[in-house]
């Protein structure tokens, strides 16, 4: 969440964030997960709150930073397990009860968070939420990588504002690029639906050098070092998770004459795994009728052809996914010659250069897709022989385009 001020731990909140204009997506996030490493599926009898040896909370109704007008509580009416196998998370209207910053306070919410419990450094961190609606509502899921706001970062997977029910955002906050600065893009519904209406999976893949957003699989924002205009890149060391449900405040604005409360973000589970092929020996990336990619005559030198061949063992067929976009190697990486985004243009190793004819996306479908040219890694005429070389090709769903990662 977009804050002014560090406050509690987990608090470092600031205001409104320079986002880009929705970005174009494209299809499955920019790496395959491996192991589940941390997980809570809420599982549990209706009333219970959340498992204490997952979640903690922070408490009060200070603004938080923003000039927020709910208090946050530990109390199970405001976060609750509903026997359906969700969390609940509700901001109620109220009579009193509390103190706020302002007075009595409006509203109450909960807001938690795993810094005592659970800390991560890179992997896919996600979950599977339906937002509340209305406005000043503001639900979030987040994370901070400690208490020395901006320093410490922070990476926001999921804001919505309910002035805006089919945008979400997605940001990162740090040394230079924090508060109205923070570099983030938004992500519109395909239908134009608001994104309270449904369940949505919220997820980032965080590799050493890039962060990756995705919504439904669909990625839509990917940040590296090379955004910071020169400030520090401060996301190389554990962070925790945070799930809160704001009300008010300067960027959503405060509720009015149609705001409906009480609003729940319910929250199917959620979910950190680690990241595919992280480095390592690498393994085999097999296509039609079996075969595995492979380099050219396990040549590493910059142009070598990558082809169809049988699969055998050797380093020219091992192949790593790092979790910045790239497929790699003999060291280089899988390359679209000239960044060409024609149909026919050679794939090839080329050193690793963090260009966009380097990037890689792995879909549902099976099909290895070049984001800037939006095709997919083809064996050439649809011919299983060894040595038939790679292509870049519009995709199609046939049998030459598929791949198994």
């Amino acid at each position: 969440m977009k804050r002014l001020a560090l406050l509690a731990i987990g608090a470092a909140l600031v205001g409104t964030s320079l986002f880009q204009p929705a970005a174009t997506a494209h299809q499955q996030a920019a790496a395959a997960t491996t192991a589940t490493v941390w997980e809570d599926n809420f599982d549990g009898p209706a009333g219970q709150a959340p498992d204490p040896a997952k979640w903690r909370y922070d408490i009060g109704g200070g603004g938080w930073g923003n000039s927020e007008l709910e208090y946050y509580t530990n109390s199970t009416r405001n976060s609750a397990l509903d026997g359906n196998g969700n969390l609940v998370i509700t901001a109620r209207k109220e009579s009193g009860g509390f103190n706020c910053w302002y007075g009595p306070c409006q509203y109450t919410s909960a807001r938690l968070l795993t810094a005592q419990t659970f800390t991560q450094t890179y992997g896919r961190f996600e979950a599977r939420i339906k937002i509340p609606r209305g406005q000043g509502l503001w639900p979030a899921f987040w994370m901070l990588g400690g208490t020395n706001w901006p320093n410490d970062g922070e990476i926001d997977i999921m804001e919505n504002i309910g002035k805006e029910p089919a945008t979400v955002h997605g940001t990162i906050h740090g040394p230079g690029y924090s508060g109205a600065n923070g570099i983030g893009a938004a992500y519109n519904h395909p239908n134009g639906w608001s994104f309270a209406d449904d369940f949505h999976t919220f997820a980032v893949d965080w590799a050493p050098d890039s962060i990756t957003w995705s919504v439904d699989g669909v990625q839509y924002e990917r940040r590296t070092p090379a955004d910071l205009n020169g400030n520090t890149w401060v996301f190389n060391h554990p962070f925790f998770m945070i799930m809160n449900v704001a009300v008010g405040g300067g960027w959503p604005g405060n509720p009015d004459g149609t705001t409906v409360m009480p609003q729940t973000m319910t929250v199917d589970y959620v979910r950190v795994s680690t990241l595919g092929s992280t480095g390592g020996t690498g393994s085999q990336i097999t296509g039609l009728a079996g075969k595995c990619l492979d380099v050219a005559g396990a040549n590493s030198a910059d142009g070598t052809p990558v082809q169809l061949y049988d699969c055998n063992g050797t380093n020219a067929q091992k192949w790593t996914r790092p979790g910045d976009g790239t497929i790699r190697a003999l060291g280089k990486c899988l390359d679209v010659n000239a960044a060409s985004v024609a149909d026919g243009a050679k794939v090839q190793l080329w050193t690793c250069n963090g260009t966009g004819a380097q990037q890689w996306t792995y879909s549902s479908a099976h099909d290895l897709v070049n984001p800037p040219a939006n095709k997919c890694l083809d064996v050439t005429g649809n011919n299983s022989a060894n040595a038939t070389p790679t292509q870049l090709w519009t995709c199609s769903g046939a049998a030459n385009q598929k791949w198994i990662v």
